[in-house]
């Protein structure tokens, strides 16, 4: 490997030689191409303080940016809501859409490093499914991610991950995911 070629994914490696070929298997797709992937993911953290104070905008966009690697984009309000004090336009939340070599890397750090360190942690729920063989994943506080230093946060914030898949049904997609090591929590605890 030349010194320009980049360290392929682990999880990526792995989706390759060990969950393909169960997948092919346990779903009897007759074609390679049919088996699910990982297609894109989506960290977001809304921001409703951000109309009030700027400086939260600004530090969730380097709290997002250190955790991804990546300049996230502010979501904006399509219309007004009287009820909440927002104008169209104003900035509510922030997100940041992984594809290729960051994605496999950012899903390799949350399933083995950022969820681990969650307090009680007991594995994440298997309800997180759309109906369509996307998966969506709550977390309280962006702490849990090795990269953030707890001391030059200014406040503790949730934030969403939304894994994106190919699948057609979230049988299959949930498959997928118990196979990169996505760590479900058991039925009955």
């Amino acid at each position: 490997m030349s010194a320009v070629q980049e360290r392929r994914p682990q999880m990526a490696q792995q989706y390759d030689e060990q969950v393909t070929p169960a997948l092919v298997k346990e779903f009897s797709y007759p074609n390679v191409m049919q088996v699910p992937r990982v297609a894109k993911i989506v960290v977001n953290i809304g921001i409703g303080e951000a109309k009030d104070n700027a400086r939260a905008l600004e530090a969730a966009v380097n709290d997002v940016r250190t955790i991804t690697g990546q300049q996230p984009i502010v979501v904006k309000a399509r219309r007004s809501v009287a009820a909440f004090k927002l104008r169209a336009g104003m900035p509510v939340g922030i997100k940041a859409t992984l594809r290729g070599r960051r994605m496999w890397y950012f899903l390799e750090k949350l399933v083995q490093v950022a969820l681990p360190r969650i307090r009680d942690f007991r594995g994440v729920s298997a309800d997180g499914f759309d109906g369509r063989g996307n998966y969506s994943l709550g977390m309280r506080e962006q702490i849990v991610f090795p990269e953030i230093d707890y001391d030059k946060i200014d406040k503790i914030r949730g934030l969403e991950v939304s894994i994106v898949t190919t699948a057609n049904t979230d049988e299959e997609a949930r498959s997928l995911l118990r196979r990169l090591g996505m760590p479900f929590r058991q039925e009955g605890r």
